[in-house]
């Protein structure tokens, strides 16, 4: 790996990364690339942009092959490289959650946030709906959507402010957050199951939403009915 990103300058400014190499050989230079974008990845707390990762490799550099590249090095490992929230981000394997579970002594759904039946209902009607105001929201339920529960969601940062609406009163809209999609593995919005094509389908309608049948695969919800747990 080369040092060139640990070297400082007099005025303790970072030097200057050589991102194109062109000293090493073309092998040796996409090894390079490799190391450097899951080290930038690695060492992230939040999935990292493309923009970001073009920082630390050559114009010439195609970032999607690099990921392919580790991702079949991964393969066997317990961990992967996954594409969310639109940028790319290590994350355990599903399939190692109960031995992680195991190991910190938690048994399996502690430790982690819930939301209750009808957070997660007003969730998803703001991702398929959004931008969406409180009124809007109350309205398709039949009911008050209470400013707490919008807040329940603003507090784990699901939802945040859109555009004011053009109804009088200009009220506030929400719409669903980048922590949104990293919540719930999606890359963009446009990997929401098709509400239309559910619903055609018979697998969706505005009375079993208000009944309370989610839509399965976009989230769990518990044994009991009344809780949906998100990953932290």
């Amino acid at each position: 790996m080369s040092q060139a990103s640990a070297r400082r300058n007099p005025n303790d400014q970072p030097a200057l990364l050589d991102t194109e190499l062109d000293h090493l050989p073309p092998e040796l230079r996409w090894r390079e690339w490799m190391g450097r974008v899951e080290a930038v990845i690695f060492a992230a707390s939040e999935p990292v942009p493309r923009d970001v990762l073009a920082r630390v490799v050559g114009k010439n550099c195609n970032l999607d092959l690099v990921v392919d590249d580790i991702r079949a090095e991964l393969a066997g490992r317990p961990y992967e490289l996954v594409s969310v929230a639109g940028g790319w981000q290590h994350r355990t394997k599903k399939v190692f959650g109960d031995v992680i579970h195991t190991a910190f002594g938690t048994a399996v759904g502690q430790g982690t946030k819930e939301l209750s039946q009808s957070e997660a209902l007003v969730l998803m009607c703001i991702a398929y709906f959004q931008p969406i105001t409180r009124g809007e929201l109350s309205s398709f339920f039949g009911k008050e959507v209470s400013r707490d529960l919008i807040g329940v969601l603003r507090a784990q940062e699901l939802i945040a402010s859109g555009p004011r609406s053009p109804q009088p009163g200009a009220p506030y809209t929400y719409v669903t957050t980048k922590n949104f999609l990293s919540q719930f593995g999606l890359d963009t919005l446009r990997q929401l199951p098709d509400f239309e094509a559910l619903e055609d389908a018979g697998l969706l309608s505005k009375e079993r939403l208000l009944a309370g049948d989610i839509i399965r695969g976009l989230v769990d919800i518990g044994d009991d009915g009344g809780s949906v747990a998100l990953d932290e």
